[in-house]
């Protein structure tokens, strides 16, 4: 694409949009009349995600070295400044776009509030970039681009000291643009007028017939003037959108076998025509394309892996589609783009994720097909019962991957999370980014106890990326704290892993500052091991610290050290505490931090066991048996910890 325009080249990656690129250099180097916040949208398939990454080429200091700024109209390169902030949103929540953009800038900021407060007072000019908003989001439709303008981009924008350039969807690009004050901030639209770039349009279809750039060398495709007709009346009829021609040349260099470039009839005008004239031109029926095509536009994550594509069209079908699929690669490859596994990848990565992943070629395709579906809940709800029956004797831990960490995603379209929510195994196995996204879409009172408690324990799996064993440890004690021993018990029963403790009992406490292990002497028998918790004055069951009639603001809880029960009044004089000489010679060794516990073999300081909290711990104890007692905000726990060497958590 490198054609002059008015004795000017245009950009290399992008080939026009010359109007757009002098609004975006206005908005870069703040010119005089410059708005301070530029919002990009466009119809999906516009070309507004190419317009901005060829324009964040031109604002990479080391980019722009390779581009012919001389011969550029000089009013579409924008001045040598440092590179903009980028934080890329594709797949993240908005908190993560937030906290990207806290990083980049090195700020100190503890909240939400905090970043925008320190964004603020920076001596250094904010620039910040955020392409491809739609794609925000671990998953699809849980609703994260808005959450991303409205949580994120508004309070960007409304920030003086910020000059804001994003890609927004129109629907959002609208709401985003109400809340500011006149002048502050300008729209461009690639489907108006104004922005639109047919002659673009035209050396975009003529560069990807051209055999220069890769097109097979067809009869239209050799002869420059052939091309140049062809080109033309494919830019003609594809209006405004970039992604239309793309689609007419996908399609005649795909199967050029019949085509004649003089008929115009087989050029489209939308990506749905482009699907129905493919169809027609290789003589089958456009509903066969969009059924083999459904499970790739209701995919989550990066793609489809292909060995679920036939399983899942059937699914969406309702009838057998293996056939059609293997006969129809023809027919689907102008519209998919398969992502080959790296060659380069570990082993074991390649054992986890190393397959062939497709996607449809553009979201406006995905969009197209979804709009076509009788009914998107229900062909979501076939397609998450395949999943389930695809996974090997209801074990997650031997799931496809795709089907563990998305089937949250698309039981959350169809309107069935909630019932599939009661599987501890799912909760353990599953990534839990995209699971708490879908999880979290769900309004709560439509959550089972067990989801709930998945919930509140989310943040810290997400956090501190904890692998499997990990999650299946902080779950089972969670289960135990919310009253759900019975899903602990299946942690521990069904899923096969050897966890690093098994909780043995936990209290709803608040206030617990101080915790002691020890025993209560019987007279008929062996010690009791015994809790000894420092709580509250007034805390049922708990003996007022002093002497009768003293005033004192502490108590005393005594309660079974193994089994969970309260004691009743029991004397703490009455209790042995170890001494020091019997803690240093106890097998095990407990050191703490403020949200973490770790337990360690005293003979060769090997780790046995880390105990993460999302609050602070306030105190701890570990009994010379490994039985560790702690205490947060939130109340007290005992926890059996494994013996030394059998493995750790994480």
């Amino acid at each position: 694409m490198t054609g002059r325009t008015e004795h000017h080249v245009p950009h290399p990656h992008i080939g026009g949009r010359t109007a757009a690129l002098r609004a975006l250099t206005a908005w870069r180097g703040a010119a005089p009349g410059a708005p301070r916040v530029v919002v990009l949208t466009g119809s999906s398939g516009s070309g507004r995600s190419r317009l901005l990454t060829g324009f964040l080429m031109l604002c990479e200091p080391e980019y722009r070295k390779r581009l012919p700024l001389d011969e550029m109209d000089p009013s579409t390169v924008p001045p040598d400044l440092p590179a903009p902030a980028v934080p890329a949103p594709e797949g993240l929540t908005a908190a993560q776009v937030l906290w990207l953009l806290a990083d980049h800038y090195e700020l100190n900021a503890t909240s939400v509030e905090g970043v925008y407060a320190e964004l603020a007072t920076l001596d250094e000019p904010v620039t910040v970039v955020v392409p491809d908003v739609d794609r925000a989001g671990p998953v699809r439709t849980a609703g994260e681009p808005a959450r991303l303008v409205r949580e994120v981009l508004s309070p960007l924008a409304a920030t003086e000291t910020v000059r804001l350039l994003a890609e927004v969807p129109r629907p959002l690009a609208a709401e985003l643009a109400e809340v500011l004050p006149s002048g502050t901030v300008q729209i461009i639209d690639l489907d108006e007028p104004e922005w639109a770039d047919p002659e673009g349009l035209l050396r975009h279809a003529q560069a990807a017939l051209s055999p220069e750039f890769g097109a097979p060398e067809l009869p239209f495709t050799v002869d420059p003037a052939s091309r140049l007709a062809l080109g033309a009346a494919i830019g003609r009829r594809a209006g405004t959108s970039p992604l239309v021609v793309q689609l007419a040349v996908n399609c005649i260099l795909m199967a050029p076998e019949g085509f004649d470039p003089a008929d115009e009839r087989f050029l489209p005008t939308s990506v749905g025509e482009a699907l129905d004239l493919h169809a027609r031109r290789l003589g089958t029926d456009s509903r066969t394309l969009r059924l083999l095509l459904a499970p790739l536009a209701l995919a989550e994550a990066d793609g489809l892996p292909i060995q679920l594509w036939a399983r899942l069209a059937s699914a969406v079908a309702g009838q057998d589609m293996s056939q059609a699929i293997a006969g129809g690669m023809l027919l689907a490859a102008p519209f998919v783009q398969p992502e080959e596994p790296d060659a380069d990848a570990a082993d074991d990565e390649q054992a986890d994720g190393g397959r062939t992943l497709l996607r449809l070629l553009h979201p406006a395709i995905s969009d197209e097909i979804r709009a076509g579906l009788p009914n998107v809940a229900a062909a979501q709800s076939q397609i998450a019962m395949a999943l389930l029956e695809a996974v090997p004797e209801q074990d997650w831990g031997k799931a496809d991957p795709y089907v563990r960490d998305n089937i949250a995603g698309h039981t959350l379209e169809a309107g069935l999370l909630p019932q599939l929510l009661t599987d501890p195994g799912l909760f353990v196995h599953a990534d839990p980014v995209p699971l708490r996204a879908a999880v979290e879409a769900v309004p709560t009172e439509e959550l089972g106890a067990p989801a709930r408690t998945y919930l509140r324990t989310a943040p810290l799996l997400t956090r501190t990326q904890a692998p499997v064993t990990l999650r299946a440890a902080l779950l089972e004690t969670a289960f135990v704290e919310d009253g759900l021993p019975e899903y602990a018990e299946a942690i521990h029963q069904r899923l096969g892993l050897e966890l690093p403790w098994q909780t043995l009992w936990s209290l709803s406490l608040p206030g617990v500052s101080a915790v002691t292990v020890g025993s209560l002497p019987r007279p008929d028998g062996a010690a009791t091991p015994v809790a000894v918790m420092v709580v509250p004055a007034g805390t049922p069951g708990a003996r007022p610290v002093g002497a009768p009639g003293e005033e004192s603001g502490s108590a005393v809880l005594v309660h079974g050290l193994v089994q969970p029960d309260h004691l009743g009044d029991i004397d703490p004089e009455q209790i042995l505490r170890p001494s020091e000489e019997e803690r240093a010679a106890a097998p095990l060794g407990l050191s703490r931090g403020a949200d973490y516990l770790r337990v360690w073999n005293r003979a060769d300081q090997e780790l046995v066991a880390a105990l993460i909290s999302d609050t602070p711990f306030t105190a701890a104890d570990l009994s010379a048996d490994g039985i560790l007692l702690v205490a947060t905000g939130h109340g007290a726990k005992a926890l059996r910890i494994r013996p030394a060497g059998a493995g750790i958590a994480s």
